[in-house]
């Protein structure tokens, strides 16, 4: 590789590293701070926290931007090593670069589609990455570089080399050292991403404690936060007892709106135990499509009012109903379409594409009321919940989300749980 092939590698790599440590530090600031907002959180189609709080987000609680710091990383120290070792060894890690580079394309490249044709929402230090990323593989492959078939026994040799050099030695064990840390404290302090967990193993983990700082923190930030009134419809199965409302929302094809749901159900359903009837879920509509919510212009989520239809007519037959069509919905969001809706509500709940039909004519007025509801309030971006009143833009840490449910029924003098 030519030098200033080499510096532009580094300028590449080192613009890459600043926004993937950026993007890490918002996504540890979301796990820490209820109130926090990303500078880069913009609107519902441009916001890095929309991305970060999807299913794409994250594996097994380990940001996927962590790993973006890490790969630049890699190649910082290739770029160093190439300059450093002799002619034939700087051959071998040109071919290292290649392979390493073409790896991060590789995740790049699919995180990209995610980003901009499943979730359709733009990060924008996402794609600073994307592109530091793809300049990083078109100059790897300048210059000459040992064979792909030759790379495992030229790594053999240079790895015993690397034993007698120790500066490189140092460097590569800081790495893998500081790799293994980092990845290890955001496992154990993340929730699990809704990728790799399912509800019942969300809910086998209890989210982390607070300490007593922190608890005060968090009621000082709580009691600050105006309080909206909702009118609400009319629900059948309204408990007297209840004291703390909890409103979403929500959005049937929005993966955010699935991650909290799967994340906040094992809270509900331990408030449910704790205090029977005292915590109450209501969900109201605000599909990101045209067809019912002229708020929503750009046709985000093209069958978001069909799936709230079906949703409305499967909860005519009963609350299973409801909660088995609400999790097919959650499940399939990438193509959603009416007639995938309809096949799943037949399969699901019995209703044909006739009843479908003259459901939809009733009750998209429905869905539209709960949308004007939501305008109301305003809603930005899906999720968004209210707690009796608090405003949540988006989702809290699921341990954020149990604290001010535990603090509101404290306030109604009804106490909260350990």
């Amino acid at each position: 590789m030519s030098d200033r092939a080499r510096r532009w590698l580094v300028v590449l790599a080192c613009t890459g590293l600043v926004a993937a440590a950026s993007s890490t530090y918002v996504h540890m600031q979301i796990l820490g701070d209820p109130g926090y907002t990303s500078f880069c959180d913009i609107n519902t189609t441009v916001s890095c926290t929309q991305v970060y709080q999807s299913r794409y987000g994250a594996v097994l609680g380990v940001p996927v931007a962590l790993g973006g710091v890490v790969w630049f990383v890699g190649v910082l120290l290739l770029a160093y090593a190439g300059r450093r070792a002799p002619e034939q060894s700087a051959r071998h890690v040109a071919g290292y670069l290649l392979v390493w580079s073409t790896l991060g394309l590789a995740v790049a490249m699919y995180m990209a589609y995610a980003s901009f044709f499943v979730l359709k929402t733009v990060c924008v230090l996402c794609v600073v990455v994307y592109g530091t990323v793809i300049g990083i593989f078109v100059l790897s492959g300048n210059g000459p570089a040992t064979p792909m078939a030759q790379l495992p026994a030229a790594m053999v040799r240079d790895v015993v080399l690397l034993l007698r050099r120790p500066v490189g030695l140092t460097l590569l064990i800081v790495f893998i050292a500081g790799t293994a840390w980092s990845m290890s404290w955001f496992a154990g302090r993340g929730a699990p991403s809704p990728m790799a967990a399912t509800a019942d193993a969300v809910s086998e983990r209890p989210p982390p404690a607070e300490t007593a700082d922190q608890q005060t923190e968090f009621e000082r930030y709580w009691e600050s936060q105006p309080r909206v009134s909702i009118d609400l419809p009319q629900a059948d199965d309204v408990d007297a007892r209840a004291v703390v409302t909890v409103v979403k929302f929500n959005d049937y094809q929005c993966p955010a709106c699935a991650n909290a749901h799967v994340a906040y159900q094992p809270i509900f359903d331990k408030y449910e135990s704790s205090h029977p009837g005292q915590v109450r879920q209501q969900t109201l509509d605000y599909p990101l499509d045209p067809e019912c919510n002229d708020q929503a212009p750009n046709g985000q989520h093209g069958g978001a009012c069909e799936a709230a239809v079906a949703v409305r007519l499967a909860a005519e037959s009963g609350p299973d109903a409801r909660e088995a069509m609400e999790e097919w919905l959650y499940a399939n969001q990438p193509g959603l379409s009416r007639e995938a809706v309809v096949q799943a509500l037949e399969r699901i709940v019995g209703i044909d594409g006739a009843r479908y039909d003259a459901g939809y004519d009733r009750l998209v007025g429905d869905v539209r009321a709960d949308v004007a509801r939501g305008n109301d309030v305003p809603v930005e971006a899906t999720p968004t919940y209210v707690i009796n009143g608090v405003v949540i833009k988006g989702s809290l840490a699921p341990q954020f989300f149990d604290a001010a449910i535990a603090y509101e029924l404290e306030r109604a003098g009804n106490g909260g749980v350990d």
